[in-house]
């Protein structure tokens, strides 16, 4: 009977030891395009390891490679078992093309605590793929003023105006004291929709004109949309000199520097900031309403989502890896060691900048309008609006002029606004 034992001992033994080397045979790899975050990711796949026996190789791609490396290598039957995807039509181009694995609640129950705008980023565009989930959403982006206290404060600027006349007053003010009141400028486009992002809710009226539009019962051609373009490109005043040769790049170091009062831009570029100049005494504020004790907007977005590869091997090895990235304590992680918002509801920040942006977000959040709703095919609205905006603050065109030809570029492809 005690040889017996022992043996059934010795043979559990192995059991246990062969399970533990076949888990450790299993190896993901995750393709991201966040090349600054390789440290966070490995020192996770570490942590998943110790836990799972799963090891994850994680591979990041310059930011403006990666698409085209991902889509060729998915495209030949190949690719990652993870995929940092995208959100809203960056992700739906590949769900419809069948390159990603659909989860459900059950897969990941996490799922279950997110908000649908957020698990929105994460669905396909045609009929078939917008009823399923292909991915667990990593990040919430917020935009809006990041402003100099040091550089107000010389400007003589105690407090920011509560409405939208008197902010440009307040930013004219800060113009006359010898100072750039913002860093933005309008080379690449992009601070131009971020801008209008910031700003344009206020005009156009928010989440209900969000609604009304990306439904079809409203196109862009709305006199509420057409000033809020005309607002954006209004902006020009209070650029830096030469603004024309000024890009995203050039004004986020030009605020970072401390040369420019403000500075348009999201959450994502607070470690940046905290990285490039420990010294900015910075805050963050939404655009104020047209009129005092009118509600404001913070427009919000999802970054992205981590997704599986349909054609993976290991299915129940990348689902334990995202049901990992789906929990509280993955989520702390990421906002204290990212200095961003994750996407995991329930999340604080350390960071008293981040945290007033998750704040701001909560009580005043409304959808990006061009990214959530028109970057599902070409030409978006995206790219519509940035070289529409851009020729408005060049005085070559007029806010109707543009909001026509993204409404008639958007339809090419937007079914509500053929009808």
């Amino acid at each position: 009977m005690i040889k017996t034992a022992v043996l059934r001992a010795v043979l559990l033994g192995m059991l246990l030891l062969s399970g533990a080397a076949f888990a450790q045979q299993i190896t993901l790899t995750f393709w991201s395009w966040r090349v600054e975050d390789r440290e966070f990711y490995n020192d996770i796949a570490k942590q998943f390891e110790s836990r799972t026996g799963i090891r994850v190789v994680y591979t990041p791609y310059s930011n403006v490679e990666y698409n085209t490396i991902l889509s060729s290598a998915l495209a030949a039957g190949t690719g990652p078992d993870i995929i940092h995807t995208r959100a809203y039509g960056g992700l739906a181009q590949l769900a419809d093309a069948g390159y990603l694995l659909p989860i459900t609640n059950q897969q990941v129950p996490n799922l279950a605590r997110f908000p649908a705008t957020l698990l929105n980023a994460a669905r396909g565009f045609r009929d078939d793929t917008r009823r399923r989930i292909y991915g667990v959403p990593f990040a919430t982006q917020s935009l809006g003023f990041f402003y100099n206290k040091d550089l107000l404060a010389r400007a003589g600027i105690r407090e920011i105006p509560d409405n939208w006349p008197d902010f440009k007053a307040m930013l004219a003010r800060i113009r006359a004291a010898g100072i750039v009141p913002l860093a933005n400028g309008p080379r690449d486009g992009i601070s131009l929709e971020q801008i209008f992002g910031v700003i344009g809710p206020n005009f156009y009226g928010g989440s209900d004109y969000f609604r009304a539009v990306t439904a079809g019962q409203r196109t862009f051609v709305d006199e509420g949309f057409i000033r809020a373009l005309e607002e954006t490109a209004a902006m020009r005043e209070f650029m830096p000199p030469n603004f024309a040769g000024i890009g995203y790049p050039e004004g986020r170091t030009l605020f970072t520097k401390g040369g420019a009062a403000f500075f348009v831009t999201g959450g994502f570029d607070i470690a940046f900031f905290r990285d490039n100049n420990p010294r900015l005494n910075f805050g963050f504020v939404p655009a104020p309403p047209l009129r005092r004790g009118e509600r404001t907007w913070v427009s919000t977005f999802a970054d992205g989502n981590y997704a599986i590869n349909a054609r993976t091997r290991n299915t129940e090895a990348a689902i334990r890896f995202l049901n990992f990235l789906s929990t509280q304590e993955f989520g702390q992680q990421f906002t204290e060691k990212l200095a961003q918002a994750s996407a995991v509801p329930g999340i604080r920040a350390k960071d008293p900048v981040l945290q007033e942006i998750i704040d701001y977000t909560a009580s005043y959040g409304t959808p990006y309008l061009t990214l959530v709703g028109f970057r599902y095919a070409a030409p978006t609205g995206t790219e519509l609006m940035r070289s529409g905006l851009q020729r408005m603050v060049l005085g070559q065109a007029t806010g109707r002029q543009v909001a026509e030809e993204m409404t008639r570029g958007v339809a090419t492809w937007f079914r509500p606004f053929q009808r």
